[in-house]
């Protein structure tokens, strides 16, 4: 007696653990059949859930490691109530060239005056640092 086609795709699916195939599996080969996609399309659409939903894990994960004290935004931080900021000086390391340049950043001042607020959010913008790991150090 034959094995129904696809019958062992779950297992299959467990074994190369990939969870958000096996799940979209079903749904994505209705929309595949009715459609006509080709093969390939079929197996890209299902690959490529697979990988946004590691690479989402996998931020969420370096962001959990570096242990943050919070999560913040540059676009929450109160450039008026801290005029000594400066913005653009800020807004030109948020594009982290100096990271490709081998350089480092260090924030000093007093408790109170934003220096947390501006070194956690750009490593915690999804996508910003990929496969990069930072530790938090007070």
């Amino acid at each position: 007696m034959s094995a129904k086609v696809g019958e062992r795709l779950p297992y299959l699916l467990s074994k190369l653990k990939a969870p958000r195939v096996r799940e979209r599996l079903q749904a994505t080969a209705e929309r595949a059949r009715e459609e006509g996609w080709p093969y390939e399309q079929f197996l890209e659409v299902l690959l490529e859930a697979e990988i946004f939903a590691r690479d989402a894990s996998g931020a969420r994960q370096r962001i959990r490691h570096a242990a943050f004290p919070a999560h913040k935004t540059l676009e929450d931080f109160d450039f008026t109530a801290q005029p000594s900021a400066e913005k653009p000086l800020l807004l030109h390391l948020a594009q982290l060239a100096w990271i490709h340049e081998h350089a480092h950043v260090c924030l000093i001042g007093p408790p109170g005056t934003g220096t947390t607020h501006c070194e956690t959010p750009e490593p915690c913008r999804p996508g910003r640092l990929r496969g990069w790991r930072r530790r938090w150090r007070t």
